[in-house]
């Protein structure tokens, strides 16, 4: 039997933070959060991070672990965060996973093995990259098409890391991704989960929470978080800075869009962003799911959140 874990998950804006702490309070838990720009630090206004008073009401753990320069792979977040539920577990604790990255929690959840995939070769990798230059993109995809046609199939000429990616692992282990694929999902998952996903009955109240959303973090200093990133050298185009909410600041920081323009980008993309991750979670069978109606009732969803862990063995 697997150890059991409590999932809340859903659209960007809609309350996971705090159904997330009232089920750690009541059941005994303490947060792992799967939001892959939450992990890095000083980036605290633009990804909602959990305040201060929020963090202080339960244990939080996978905030603030990375630097804004660096690249932080879902391999990387996996064996964090198993680490952090492993540890949770062990002092009599349910880990409580809360954020809206579905590849992070589907991912943490099975038992598949990123080992493989996560190692690599700077040279190799540079080599593949002058190439990708060179020839342009059909040809490494032809050249990946030649051993993997399945995953060739998925990915366009211009998607340039994950063709190299694919390359490199083939040349380096002699298994192609697609295999390396197979063979991680016929594991046994890592966790039993209590899925919960909140969203809204009425996209148009979600995409209004949204747009409200966005306009609190402009006034609590969301062009001053960026501003500072900038000032302290991470660059621009490092994945960190590439988040809803850090990319059109900069464009504005650095003059290319006035700050009205910058905004309803991010209200755009936030909006385009939530309607990704409705289809992501949609694809989870076994989730309670809880629509609100007008006002969010955290109180209800607490009580049905609760009936509905204790219902799968987690008390």
């Amino acid at each position: 039997m697997q150890p059991k874990v409590i999932v809340v998950a859903g659209p960007t804006a809609c309350g996971k933070t705090r159904l997330g702490i009232a089920l750690a309070q009541e059941l005994g838990g303490e947060i792992v959060s799967a939001d892959s720009m939450q992990v890095y630090r000083r980036m605290d206004i633009g990804t909602a991070k959990a305040t201060a008073e929020e963090r202080a009401a339960a244990t939080h753990h996978m905030l603030d672990v990375a630097e804004p320069w660096e690249d932080y792979s879902v391999a990387r977040y996996v064996e964090a965060a198993a680490a952090c539920c492993d540890d949770i577990l062990r002092r009599g604790k349910l880990p409580v996973i809360v954020g809206g990255t579905g590849l992070y929690i589907d991912s943490l959840l099975s038992g598949r093995d990123f080992a493989a995939r996560e190692e690599g070769d700077e040279k190799l990798r540079a080599s593949l990259a002058a190439e990708y230059e060179a020839l342009g993109g059909e040809a490494l995809l032809q050249r990946l098409r030649s051993f993997d046609p399945e995953r060739a199939g998925k990915l366009h000429p211009a998607d340039k890391r994950r063709i190299i990616r694919a390359i490199e692992i083939y040349t380096l282990t002699g298994t192609t991704i697609t295999e390396h694929d197979r063979r991680s999902r016929e594991l046994p998952g890592r966790y039993e989960a209590a899925r919960i996903v909140l969203g809204y009955a009425d996209r148009a109240a979600l995409y209004a929470r949204i747009d409200s959303r966005v306009d609190k973090m402009a006034e609590a200093g969301l062009m001053a978080e960026v501003a500072a990133l900038l000032k302290e050298g991470v660059a621009p185009d490092c994945t960190a800075m590439q988040a809803i909410g850090y990319k059109e600041a900069a464009l504005c920081i650095r003059g290319s869009i006035p700050e009205q323009e910058a905004l309803a980008r991010i209200k755009q993309n936030s909006r385009r962003y939530a309607k990704r991750q409705l289809t992501w979670f949609s694809r989870w069978e076994d989730a309670l799911r809880i629509s609100w109606q007008g006002k969010p009732d955290f109180e209800r969803a607490r009580l049905l959140s609760t009936e509905f862990s204790r219902s799968r063995g987690i008390s």
